[in-house]
């Protein structure tokens, strides 16, 4: 991430944190208020990763080959600015802070709900072994260990049923429970109330979830896979919809099939059980209580 210095690791860290604080604690944007220092550290964060951008554009500049992420995505805008003949400054979303607000969001959405869906992913499998073996017998059809080959692509696309088990972990456990809204126009929601324009709403990504599915409290995977039962898209809202829908959300279903095919096969897992343990907390996304205590050994 071109975080070069323990200085700055240690300054985004503490940032982090605060930020994460922030993203639970009430909306009053006053000084000492948890919210305003999250609003700040936020600040300093995007500061601190436009700092990482600026680093990468003048290592690419200078010849280095890419080493990560934002070096391969320097390395095609600055490719894009050269061939268009335009100065860096003139050319839209190039400047290096709003790219570190663009890593910042990704930062957010992919570290922490990806965790959440990980954790769950574990809780769950525990949870059912019959789904386990599935997934494992599933998964030693496709690709084994000892095959001494890297999973590609087109496994993960094989792995139907596997592919099925993460949809429901995220179903069943959305991530990020509540997405905010701002309503753009008066919206009519039931037959005696109208949202007015300029609302901010807080729909519930997790409780509709629950709705309109058969046996909702019920994890079954077998509910995922196209024409073995109704699947009701419009209450699979992990990801939103229509023009909201998130950009990464093949990447985040692909990395979490990827992870649940190679944490089974090469793993074997015992769940360390206590009172409440499978409580959800927010941390602002959703993780059991426990953070998923588990016992591993190699298969």
């Amino acid at each position: 991430m071109n975080l070069e210095t323990s200085q700055a690791v240690f300054k985004f860290n503490i940032n982090y944190n605060i930020f994460n604080e922030g993203t639970l604690a009430l909306p009053i944007d006053l000084p000492g208020f948890v919210f305003r220092k999250a609003r700040l550290a936020v600040t300093l964060l995007v500061e601190i990763l436009a700092n990482c951008v600026e680093q990468s554009k003048n290592k690419v500049q200078s010849g280095v080959e890419p080493v990560c992420l934002i070096d391969f995505w320097m390395q095609q805008l600055l490719k894009e600015i050269q061939e268009s003949g335009s100065e860096s400054h003139e050319v839209p979303h190039s400047s290096n802070i709003e790219i570190g607000g663009h890593l910042f969001d990704f930062l957010f959405a992919a570290q922490d709900a990806s965790t959440s869906s990980l954790l769950w992913a574990v809780t769950l499998l525990a949870q059912n072994p019959d789904v386990l073996s599935k997934v494992r017998q599933e998964v030693s059809q496709i690709w084994s260990l000892d095959s001494g080959k890297l999973i590609t692509a087109e496994n993960l696309r094989e792995m139907k049923y596997t592919e099925a088990v993460a949809r429901e972990v995220m179903r069943y456990r959305a991530p990020a429970t509540l997405v905010p809204h701002l309503a753009g126009e008066d919206f009519q929601l039931t037959e005696s109330y109208t949202i007015p324009k300029g609302t901010m709403v807080f729909p519930s990504v997790f409780e509709s979830a629950f709705q309109g599915f058969t046996e909702p409290e019920r994890f079954d995977p077998d509910r995922n896979i196209l024409g073995s039962v109704p699947v009701y898209k419009r209450n699979f809202l992990v990801f939103g919809a229509d023009p909201h829908q998130c950009v990464g959300q093949r990447y985040a279903l692909n990395h979490l099939v990827l992870f649940i095919a190679v944490f089974t096969s090469l793993l074997d897992f015992k769940r360390h059980r206590t009172d409440g343990c499978d409580d959800i907390v927010y941390v602002p996304t959703i993780c059991p209580k426990d953070d998923c205590l588990v016992y591993l050994s190699k298969r």
